[in-house]
């Protein structure tokens, strides 16, 4: 299914008078260079051939040659667009000033702002719109429209903000790369228009071709990333810049699956769905943006390195495979081509050397760049070096190497695939010429090689259309038994087990399963580490001795006698899933067990997944090569582990809750089949239990009704329906 941008008309209206507003008033205007109002002043007076602009300050007078009112009252109309930069004592006469005359946008610049949901409250009622308080301000190159401290240099990328700060210093890396901003907006409180509204709202902005976000929440994240969704759709991918991977929330989780998935690896989940990069710091994230603005993105993991330095050639190529790329062996005749337009021992295998061919021909390096991205043996290339620095050192050499700079950039274009330059002098003229060429051009390996990974990732991953609403919705089992019931019903094979609350029960059910036995406490969330399991019950005898151990400690409640799983060459594997309140529903796997917080092995990814997507999951796993078949053992069925991590996503998508957990710890993988043995439904929410003996009904199921759904006994391979 194709993913589209949302339709325009369910976008949030009025924001027109922060993109192009006929008329701007800057209410706290200042004469003084140190101070906001003059920044806000400045820039506003910068677009007066597009629009008019006034300037309020009580002090009168003139700033920066332009006149000023005393209040807005005072102006000869009503600004479109109102910047609040007084103190917070005054910003609430202000806002009423400008409500009761009719402004309908208003730019709230003022900081620590006493009761800010009044304040929305107010805007709101009077059908007006607010970005802010507490904004750094914004910026539109499209429109001269420039209320903020600063300066920018037009450009492709917008930058969308949570912290003033960080944008700022987003814009100013940007600058420093030799990129520009088409938009920048500090988002502020969000009292009234959110970072939703304002990702959506570029969806249609035509200077923008890439989109660089900082969030310190997900508040309407489910919008947020379908704003992410239609930007990427429209052609514009976003890089996202996240705070907030904290391990605080892990140690108090009550259940594997949110012990195992940081708040960021959810983030990551998301962003892959919506064809969005997440990254580490503001200047991975313009890295990236260098590079989706300059060149096309790579259509695979294989790189090319060519340098002019063994030393510099190695450690890109080290950078490259630590970032995930490869750069695989170059052999036949490419490496022979290679060979003929290079001196003597230069090395073609990869890294390519150019071992002093640039310093006796600049031509060279066209030459082994035009073989390498017309080879198909590779998906980009990396150059690192002295490229762009002979200009600087060697005067008479600038003409030739910036003729040779205007090359590259044309075999870009010609080959379809990305060159990336690395150069001692990325703030040369032949820097420049790059990356008007399309080449974009890095002060360090890393970041090359950062942005390049980063580009391949996004190609990975262009998006896939939201879940949405389930056509079936399921109510939320109580208890384990009817989890188990639940899950059985989704096609996933647990043992043969009776649910018993007494000896007598007990006995009975032993007599009707297989053994080894397994008892459980089945309301225990945790049961090993409460003593609320024991394996290996050979006998009836031995399983009555474990409940009358297991009940004295325990006390009453539903238990479950079940057959051992006792097949060869079995993994274990947990598969989670819970329904994020602000992300969304999300599905887990990974390393299993009662050692799967040690192990940490998992993958997450939004939910509902199909099959295949749940195979791709797998693959990406470090236990994979145990799924697979390690050091001569049997590979397990990988195919019906994939084909229960698609059905616990299709559940969790299902289930009512705004925060539900569900989670089979261990699943036992093994070639003939995997069984779930144990399995956890939860309420996220802090405190709320769904697995207790006084929530259970336990005359419901007596000892002799067998569950007629389970797996065969542990003498046969699972039966995939689930039926003895």
């Amino acid at each position: 299914m194709p993913i589209t941008s949302p339709p325009a008309g369910t976008r949030r209206t009025g924001l027109a008078a922060f993109r192009d507003p006929a008329s701007v008033a800057v209410v706290g205007a200042s004469a003084n260079p140190s101070k906001w109002g003059y920044w806000l002043a400045r820039g506003a007076l910068a677009g007066r051939d597009r629009r008019t602009v006034h300037l309020v300050t009580r002090g009168g007078g003139e700033i920066l040659g332009a006149p000023t009112a005393a209040s807005l009252g005072d102006l000869p109309e009503v600004p479109e667009l109102v910047a609040l930069c007084v103190p917070a004592a005054h910003l609430d006469a202000v806002v009423d000033e400008a409500l009761e005359l009719g402004v309908r946008g208003l730019l709230g610049i003022t900081a620590a702002v006493h009761d800010e949901r009044r304040l929305a409250a107010k805007v709101a009622a009077a059908g007006a719109r607010m970005i802010g308080p507490s904004s750094l301000g914004l910026f539109d190159a499209a429109t001269s429209l420039h209320i903020a401290w600063g300066d920018f240099t037009a450009g492709g990328l917008a930058v969308v903000s949570q912290s003033g700060q960080v944008g700022s210093e987003i814009a100013l890396l940007s600058q420093r790369s030799g990129l520009g901003i088409s938009r920048f907006v500090s988002v502020g409180s969000q009292l009234d228009v959110t970072m939703a509204d304002l990702l959506e709202d570029l969806v249609d902005h035509e200077l923008t071709r890439a989109v660089g976000v900082y969030l310190e929440s997900f508040h309407e994240g489910g919008r947020v990333f379908d704003a992410l969704r239609a930007l990427r759709a429209a052609g514009k991918p976003v890089v996202l810049l996240a705070a907030g991977d904290s391990e605080a929330g892990a140690r108090a989780a009550r259940s594997h699956t949110s012990a195992l998935t940081s708040p960021m690896e959810l983030v990551d989940a998301a962003c892959r769905a919506a064809g969005a990069l997440r990254v580490p710091t503001p200047a991975a994230l313009v890295d990236v943006a260098a590079q989706l603005l300059t060149t096309t993105l790579p259509t695979g993991p294989r790189v090319a390195v060519v340098s002019d330095s063994g030393g510099q050639g190695a450690l890109a190529a080290d950078r490259a495979t630590r970032h995930g790329l490869t750069v695989p062996e170059l052999g036949g005749p490419l490496a022979s081509e290679l060979a003929r337009r290079l001196p003597d021992g230069a090395a073609t295998a990869n890294p390519v050397d150019l071992a002093g061919g640039g310093e006796r021909d600049l031509t060279s390096y066209r030459d082994v760049v035009a073989a390498l991205l017309g080879s198909g043996d590779v998906d980009s290339v990396v150059l690192t070096g002295y490229f762009g620095t002979y200009g600087l050192d060697s005067p008479p050499l600038a003409a030739a190497e910036a003729q040779v700079a205007r090359e590259l950039g044309e075999l870009t274009r010609r080959h379809g695939r990305p060159l990336l330059v690395h150069s001692m002098g990325a703030h040369s003229d032949t820097a420049a010429v790059l990356r008007a060429a399309g080449v974009p051009v890095f002060a360090t390996i890393d970041s090359a090689t950062t942005a390049l990974a980063g580009a391949h990732a996004l190609h990975q991953h262009p998006g896939r259309p939201p879940y949405g609403t389930p056509a079936e919705r399921r109510t939320r089992p109580r208890g384990f038994w009817d989890t188990r019931a639940l899950l059985r019903d989704a096609g996933i094979a647990f043992p043969a087990a009776y649910r018993v609350h007494d000896a007598g029960e007990l006995e009975a059910a032993a007599g009707r399963l297989h053994p080894p036995y397994v008892l459980k406490a089945s309301w225990l969330e945790h049961k090993s580490e409460a003593g609320g399991v024991v394996t290996g019950l050979q006998d009836t005898a031995g399983a009555l001795r474990a409940f009358t151990g297991m009940h004295t400690r325990l006390g009453d409640g539903p238990y479950v006698l079940e057959e051992q799983d006792v097949r060869a060459d079995v993994v274990e594997v947990i598969v989670g899933a819970r329904r994020d309140a602000r992300l969304g529903p999300m599905v887990m796997v990974g390393a299993g067990g009662t050692e799967a917080e040690l192990h940490r092995d998992v993958v997450t990814e939004c939910a509902p997944v199909d099959a295949e997507r749940a195979h791709a999951m797998i693959r990406r796993l470090r236990c994979a090569p145990l799924l697979a078949g390690w050091r001569g053992r049997p590979a397990t069925d990988i195919g019906a582990l994939a084909d229960v991590v698609a059905a616990v996503s299709r559940l969790i998508a299902q289930l009512d809750g705004s925060q539900v957990e569900l989670e089979i710890n261990p699943l036992r993988v093994a070639p003939d089949g995997a069984l779930a043995v144990d399995a956890l439904l939860l309420d996220a929410a802090p405190g709320a239990i769904t697995d207790r003996p006084d929530n259970d009904t336990p005359a419901d199921t007596p000892a002799d009704s067998p569950d007629t759904h389970s797996a065969a006994s542990s003498s046969t391979a699972p039966d995939p329906k689930g039926n003895p």
